[in-house]
């Protein structure tokens, strides 16, 4: 089987996975939160973009991955990783939305990139992310699913929310 159709259909199946993770078990005990309550445990998934950063170690990534995907997907995850310290040390502070809207815009900005720019802009080969294949295909569709619900906080009713 082609090498982009396992890794998108790895891509697609993790969605599935972490979609019915969020919609059955994480969205039904949040929903009702206030936003500093329920962006906390969602915040927290960020706080390990930090491996992000593995795109540009030797002998992690692979040798023929380029340095044109590496370094902007590394690089965009620990300011992600910045910005959810930020929006975490804010949540409770009239800032705090704004530091969450920040951040999310910028978290799922980073990772729209990161896509796009392997799709269609690097050369890329699934094979090229080496030990870093696990990334895109299981850590980055959480990633999005959290990006998602922390959106329909941002946008959703605020009478819904407890005290």
């Amino acid at each position: 089987m082609n090498g982009f159709l396992l890794f998108g259909l790895s891509i697609a199946l993790s969605f599935g996975g972490w979609a019915f993770v969020c919609i059955n078990y994480i969205w039904p005990k949040i929903r009702f939160m206030t936003i500093s309550q329920a962006a906390r445990p969602l915040l927290a998934f960020h706080l390990f973009r930090f491996v992000g950063a593995s795109f540009l170690i030797p002998g992690v990534a692979g040798a023929s991955l380029s340095k044109d995907f590496a370094k902007p997907a590394a690089y965009g995850d620990l300011i992600a990783v910045g910005l959810a310290w930020v929006a975490l040390a804010l949540l409770n502070r009239k800032s705090g939305v704004l530091a969450l809207w920040v951040f999310n815009i910028w978290g799922v900005g980073d990772l729209l990139f990161a896509f796009y720019n392997g799709i269609f802009g690097v050369g890329f080969e699934p094979g090229f992310l080496g030990a870093t294949f696990y990334i895109p295909t299981v850590f980055v569709p959480l990633l999005i699913c959290t990006h998602v619900m922390i959106f329909k906080l941002l946008l959703g009713n605020p009478q819904e929310r407890t005290n």
